[in-house]
């Protein structure tokens, strides 16, 4: 075998390795980002899950509670301004506990999961 075939084959087998070097980062920066994705989405499935848990609890709670006499608002003007100051408070509390549930509800990220601690946006949101 002569000097110039072994310096050919030797050129060959870098180039070739070369080419399997890229091709192993490229896969491994799919993996990467598969496994974030799917550690977000455990976290996002355990928060819903609590929600979930949590909304379940309420609505039992809620079904003792429909089972006990209402009284009526038709008959009572003053209960009917109570009712709609509690509406307005009900949602303010419900975005409250979404923020803190881990969730975003300023109108950035409306809806996406909050992994980088406290968002400026929804802090402003609360605070008005």
């Amino acid at each position: 075998m002569e000097k110039k075939d072994i310096f050919a084959q030797i050129h060959d087998l870098e180039t070739k390795m070369g080419s399997v070097h890229e091709e192993l980062g490229s896969l491994k920066l799919i993996v990467k980002e598969l496994l974030e994705e799917n550690q977000r989405l455990l976290m996002e499935n355990e928060q819903l899950r609590k929600v979930l848990q949590h909304d379940h609890h309420d609505s039992e709670q809620a079904l003792k509670g429909s089972q006990q006499s209402v009284p009526s608002t038709v008959d009572n003007p003053q209960l009917d301004e109570l009712t709609k100051d509690n509406v307005v408070g009900e949602g303010y509390d419900n975005l409250a506990r979404l923020y803190y549930e881990g969730f975003h509800i300023c109108n950035v990220y409306y809806g996406h999961l909050r992994t980088e601690g406290d968002c400026l946006f929804c802090l402003s949101f609360l605070n008005k």
